[in-house]
């Protein structure tokens, strides 16, 4: 039995969305999920999720599915609970800079982890925050639309740290 695939959506000033999902292919069929995610139409999807757990949830090829329906995939690897670390926090300066680009176009992002909270919630949660959202506020609103999200200290944490870097 498929599920249809739900992508929660912030809007943000200028015309610009956040989506927020779990992993394609996760729960349903990884092409039908990644049909779901074209009709949304980002410019872009962002992975949290490990190698490992890609392959054991069937979507170790998710980019390049992604890449033939013309959606540009950029993979963070984060560990689950966690914030980005290593290579991820190397990476994250030039990856927020394209975000906010396609933010700023009114384009759409679409960040997904494993279920589509935790991880994924706190890099929508940091694009917001860098953007000069005050953290409740935009912690409301983006748990209004994901119930949920954001669900670690280590989390909030790195999220809140927009504030000040951004």
């Amino acid at each position: 039995m498929s599920t249809a695939y739900i992508i929660a959506t912030v809007p943000v000033e200028g015309g610009g969305r956040i989506g927020v999902s779990p992993l394609p292919g996760r729960v349903g069929d990884l092409l039908a999920d990644v049909a779901a995610i074209a009709r949304w139409n980002p410019e872009i999807v962002v992975s949290m999720t490990e190698e490992e757990e890609m392959e054991r949830c069937g979507a170790g090829d998710l980019g390049s599915v992604l890449a033939d329906a013309s959606i540009d995939w950029f993979h963070l690897p984060i560990s689950d609970y966690g914030g980005p670390a290593g290579a991820a926090e190397e990476a994250w300066p030039a990856l927020s800079a394209r975000l906010h680009g396609v933010l700023d176009e009114g384009g759409g992002v679409l960040l997904h982890c494993h279920g589509g909270r935790g991880r994924s919630g706190m890099i929508a949660l940091r694009l917001l925050v860098e953007r000069g959202e005050p953290m409740e506020e935009a912690l409301a609103r983006l748990r209004a639309a994901r119930p949920g999200a954001v669900e670690a200290p280590a989390q909030f944490a790195w999220a809140a740290r927009g504030a000040i870097e951004g």
